[in-house]
């Protein structure tokens, strides 16, 4: 089986649980480390499946690897091989299938309930099961909109679009890969964001709150998604 091509564009920001479900399912992977140089490649069928992280840029920067990423999109697309996104990678997957990307109406960082709209409960219990509602890590500014062909699976209070699916490829706003190390990296960053504590906006220490059982009531729903999206991969 090839590989599971996985596209980290921070240093802090890399596959997190993704991978660790990945070893659990003994699926080959492999890590491009964009933010160390390294391009994407140009052809989509030399993977299995295509995995996007975060990271603190916006896809409508000027940065070499963007256009390059979201053509990679398309021609996974194009050959039916199912790709992932968390955060910024969903912004990228919306901007590769026609949505738009931009400023959210707050920054939403830390802890927060999302849940799957009414109109999308019987597609979304494909992807979650029976758990339409959960508590969700998220660190954002920026958000997308739901691209051609696509189906919004789950929103926020403070976010409209936090998931969205299209065939077999699955988009997210919020990150469900999360580990304790990496939620805790991040919290150094938090004064560097500027923002006030707010609904939407939870400090260092409300993050750390029960962080071990809200990671394993996180990644009971991540496993749910991932094993959804991983019946997509391209077995030649």
């Amino acid at each position: 089986m090839k590989p599971i091509a996985i596209f980290r564009h921070s240093p802090g920001e890399g596959p997190g649980y993704f991978a660790t479900f990945l070893d659990r399912h003994s699926l080959p992977w492999t890590l491009f480390k964009v933010d160390e140089g390294v391009l994407p490649p140009s052809a989509a069928e030399d993977f299995s499946g295509l995995c996007f992280m975060g990271g603190p840029m916006s896809v409508n920067d000027d940065l070499p690897w963007i256009a390059a990423t979201l053509e990679l999109i398309r021609k996974a697309d194009a050959a039916g091989i199912p790709v992932v996104g968390h955060c910024l990678g969903g912004q990228l997957m919306a901007k590769a299938f026609g949505g738009t990307v931009g400023r959210n109406p707050v920054k939403e960082i830390g802890w927060g309930l999302v849940e799957a709209p009414a109109d999308a409960a019987q597609l979304a219990g494909k992807w979650l099961g029976d758990v339409p509602r959960f508590e969700a890590f998220h660190w954002h500014g920026e958000t997308f909109t739901i691209p051609p062909g696509a189906n919004r699976i789950l929103q926020s209070a403070y976010c409209a679009n936090e998931a969205f699916v299209r065939g077999p490829h699955l988009a997210m706003q919020c990150h469900v890969e999360m580990t304790d190390s990496m939620i805790r990296s991040w919290c150094l960053q938090w004064a560097a964001e500027g923002v006030p504590p707010s609904a939407s906006v939870q400090t260092p220490a409300q993050m750390e709150e029960n962080i071990d059982a809200r990671i394993m009531a996180m990644r009971a729903v991540a496993d749910r998604l991932y094993s959804r999206w991983i019946e997509g991969l391209r077995r030649d």
